[in-house]
Parts: structure tokens; C-alpha cells; sequence
């Protein structure tokens, strides 16, 4: 996003809400009384988001998402850029099935389900699912709050439920990394496949070394630049498109280095 923002000759400001819905409204404010030229946001709440939106429109502050949409029917966003979540869930559910022996077996999901980018990943996930083994079953779906730690404790807890489990979907790379955790604890690494998202470095050291078996894998540098460009244009009086989507590739031991 930087690098693209200074071909433009733009300055980026960026700011981390630290998953705090109350932080980033007090950011946007603070981006209000600067006067920015535009706000770019990745709502940590989907609906709780959009007052903060409704007070950049007031102050005539364009605003743009990125990664994750603004779902609140309040607040006029010019432009969404986003990995296509559901086409990325559906990469991560083929992983699934090529991962289980059979295509057969109990799984479940450690999700996020009030953000809607996950929504879309569980949505493609399952219709993966559906399409290519129908005879995998989600027997769990558990908010693990998309956090390390919370998702390992929630993997405790589905480990003692189902005893059977074959495998293991973490809506983003802590909540397969905190499955992973909980799942190399129990001796299980070699029984059950996890799949994640987003394939950060740590995710792709743990799919090397073999206690994960793949990631659906997003290009933030594409969204990044793909939201500078629809800010430019905007600037110089063109209509960006309301959605711009990534499409999203998958990262399997094959691909480590």
C-alpha cells in the first residue's frame, strides 16, 4: 500500500485498533479532525463500524474497506477491495478433501462468525465441501474469535467431543496455528488435517514441517496496491467499482521453500 501510495506522491498513515471496536472509532475521529484526503478501514466489528462512517461521510471523507466489508446499513463506502473469500474458502475446503484419507470423516471449524470476510470463507469452505466430499461432515462450528490462544481452548474442548476427528478448518492462520497447538499436545498431528487462511510465514513453516497440511493464501500486497488505485481514481473523478476482489491461491508442503 506504501509503495503504491508513493508512486501517487501520497502519504499513508496507519493505525492498529488491536482488535478494539471503541479504539477504531476513536481513530476514525481522530482521522476526522486531521481532515485526511481518505480513510481506508478494516472493520474489527462489521456492523458496529458503520456510525464512524456515517461521520467521515459528514465531514465529506471518503472511505474505503479493505480486507473486511462495512455490513452496517448506515455509512456510504466508495469502494471494498478484499480477497474473494468465498472463492478462498473453497480453495481451503478442496485442500480439506484432498487432505483426508478417502475423502471421508468428521471436521470442524474454528470460525469468527460475526466478521463478514470469515462468512464468506465458511460459506466457500462448505460448498467445497458439498462438491468435491460430500461425505465429510462439520460436526463443530465454534467462534474461536479468529486468536491463537482461544481457538487452542476451543480445539481442547472439540478434541474431548469428538474423538473421531479428521480434521480441522481455522477460519485465519492463529486459529489454525492454536489448533494446531492443541492437536500436536494430544499426539494427533498425523490424524487430523488442518487447513487454514491467510498463509503467513509462521503457518508456512508449520505446513513444511508437516503439523498443518495447507492454507488458502491471500496477497495483501495486491489489495493494498488494488485500494490506492481505486483511491486515485477517485481523486481524479472516475467511479471505482463498489467491489474489487483478490483471488485468492493455496500454499501445501509442495510449495515450501
Amino acid at each position: 500500500m506504501k509503495a503504491r501510495a508513493a508512486k501517487y506522491g501520497y502519504t499513508v498513515n496507519v493505525v492498529d485498533a488491536a482488535r478494539d471496536n471503541a479504539k477504531q472509532q476513536s481513530q476514525v475521529e481522530d482521522f476526522i479532525s486531521q481532515k485526511v484526503a481518505a480513510i481506508v478501514l478494516t472493520p474489527y466489528d462489521s456492523q458496529a463500524i458503520g456510525s464512524a462512517i456515517v461521520e467521515a461521510n459528514k465531514a465529506g471523507i471518503p472511505v474505503f474497506t479493505a480486507d473486511i466489508a462495512n455490513a452496517a446499513k448506515d455509512g456510504k463506502v466508495v469502494s471494498h477491495i478484499a480477497s474473494d473469500n468465498v472463492q478462498g474458502g473453497g480453495q481451503a475446503g478442496k485442500l480439506m478433501c484432498a487432505g483426508l484419507p478417502g475423502h471421508v470423516g468428521t471436521i470442524a471449524i474454528i470460525d469468527e462468525p460475526e466478521v463478514t470476510s470469515v462468512q464468506d470463507r465458511v460459506k466457500g469452505f462448505k460448498a467445497a465441501l458439498k462438491a468435491n466430499c460430500p461425505n465429510v461432515t462439520v460436526v463443530a462450528d465454534i467462534d474461536g474469535g479468529g486468536e491463537r490462544a482461544k481457538a487452542s481452548s476451543v480445539m481442547d474442548d472439540i478434541l474431548q467431543s469428538h474423538k473421531d476427528l479428521k480434521g480441522v478448518f481455522g477460519i485465519n492462520d492463529d486459529s489454525a496455528l492454536g489448533a494446531s497447538k492443541s492437536v500436536s499436545a494430544a499426539g494427533l498431528s498425523s490424524k487430523i488435517v488442518i487447513v487454514g487462511y491467510d498463509a503467513q510465514p509462521e503457518a508456512q513453516t508449520a505446513i513444511k514441517n508437516g503439523t498443518m497440511y495447507g492454507d488458502a493464501i491471500q496477497h495483501p500486497d495486491q489489495i493494498g496496491a488494488k485500494t490506492i488505485d481505486a483511491i486515485h481514481d477517485y481523486f481524479n473523478g472516475k467511479t471505482p467499482p463498489a467491489k474489487i476482489a483478490v483471488d485468492v491461491g493455496t500454499f501445501t508442503k509442495a510449495d515450501a521453500k
